[in-house]
């Protein structure tokens, strides 16, 4: 059921589900995934059954072979009758790596075995290395249609049939799409290694792994100007879209619910942030604290964060240039939707944010310092009232200095501007 309902929620965004029940490796099988489920046919039948039949999209699975051939052909014969649309054999035990032979007999069985479209998959190393090759795969397999990866990882033009490019090229060709299309930096730099193969210890190939962000690694590659170009059309293409959304309107981006929302600092008084109020206001509601959990995007180092709060989760859909700015939008966005004050300027006095708290953050003191220099008092045989005494008697001196002393008259007033200025970027809860 569970299966069901995540699929619905993006299919419609795809012309069809595939499930994986092929992959060998130790993070799918360990938890009963890929092709763990070969050794447990009831379970395959079940979820591809509940699949098809709650979904409008066709539903595909690739498996890889079982020791025994009629065990296969049995497998694939069940997964037929589930409804699926077509099946992926890979031509290799689960434990068979990329150095074994691929096994075109399995496949052919299990052609002739079921009606419905089978896709012949494991060539790329001993059998396709050409377009031409992949025609001979799929003759030497007898299947409708043959599934490439590392092959076409290795150089995408192995399905073009005026033949293959110079790696160099298609290498160069990716990296544009990977820029316009604002790909992650780290899927970019792996690919890019896959290419390159034996040369990824070249000058160039060490380039690539050295680099962090895809300006980087267009730097490696000599195409720095249209990294720059593209991402100033990015940059006017999210600025059009922000400048069209409506902030104020909340909208549910899976579990999150999301608004485009940007803190502004000069919007709240230099003692008062929105995490505050949402922090004071989870206390008296006696929820738990609010939890962040913030991301940076690699492209530009943006940051972005969701807040959790009474199992419910917030963030805006708008990136920010800092970690702490991030968190406090986050914030808004769950003050807003639950019709909270976030303490802006001009907003009345909701008393989330006691005058004694706000009186200490102006001072540049919080509670935990407070309490801390109490503890310390007590440590020295001092009590806590003698402590408050000295802290007065230190800040009332320290403003007669400002007053009285060498900063007197504008200066003075000049003096305290530029401290009340410097202050508030500290003070960010």
């Amino acid at each position: 059921m569970r299966r069901t309902e995540s699929s619905s929620r993006w299919e419609k965004d795809v012309a069809a589900i595939d499930v994986n029940m092929g992959c060998p490796k130790e993070y799918s099988t360990k938890g009963g995934m890929g092709a763990a489920l070969l050794s447990d046919p009831e379970r395959i039948e079940a979820i591809l059954r509940t699949l098809v039949s709650g979904l409008s999209v066709p539903v595909t699975c690739k498996i890889r072979i079982l020791p025994s051939l009629q065990d296969t052909v049995d497998l694939v014969q069940r997964i037929e009758r589930t409804g699926v649309a077509a099946v992926a054999v890979h031509g290799r035990l689960k434990e068979e790596r990329p150095r074994h032979p691929v096994h075109c007999d399995y496949i052919q069985a299990v052609v002739r075995a079921v009606s419905i479209p089978v896709i012949a998959n494991g060539g790329s190393l001993d059998l396709v290395k050409t377009n031409a090759d992949i025609k001979e795969f799929r003759k030497a397999t007898g299947a409708s249609s043959v599934m490439l990866a590392r092959a076409a990882m290795w150089n995408a033009s192995v399905f073009s049939r005026h033949g293959q490019l110079p790696v160099e090229r298609v290498m160069e060709e990716y990296l544009k799409y990977a820029i316009r299309f604002d790909n992650h930096a780290f899927n970019t730099k792996y690919c890019l290694c896959q290419m390159l193969r034996d040369k990824v210890e070249s000058p160039l190939g060490k380039k690539v792994q050295a680099a962090q962000t895809n300006g980087d690694i267009s730097e490696a590659f000599g195409l720095q100007e249209f990294y720059q170009q593209t991402q100033e059309w990015l940059q006017t293409r999210r600025d059009a879209l922000q400048s069209t959304s409506q902030p104020d309107r909340p909208v549910m981006d899976g579990d999150i619910t999301s608004m485009a929302v940007k803190f502004e600092r000069r919007e709240y008084p230099p003692q008062i942030t929105p995490k505050m109020f949402l922090l004071e206001w989870s206390r008296k509601q006696k929820l738990e604290q609010p939890q962040y959990e913030t991301v940076q995007r690699s492209q530009d180092r943006a940051f972005q964060s969701v807040v959790t709060v009474a199992e419910k989760k917030y963030r805006s859909s708008l990136w920010e240039k800092s970690k702490k700015f991030a968190e406090q939008a986050a914030a808004i966005v769950c003050l807003r939707v639950l019709g909270i004050p976030e303490g802006r300027l001009g907003e009345e006095d909701s008393g989330l944010v006691c005058k004694r708290k706000r009186e200490g953050r102006m001072n540049g003191s919080t509670e935990e310092e407070e309490g801390k220099r109490k503890r310390e008092g007590r440590k020295n045989g001092s009590t806590g009232e003698e402590e408050e005494g000295r802290r007065k008697r230190h800040i009332g001196n320290s403003q007669q200095e400002v007053d009285g002393g060498p900063f007197s008259g504008s200066a003075a007033d000049l003096m305290k501007n530029w401290m009340q200025d410097v202050s508030p970027p500290l003070m960010d809860v």
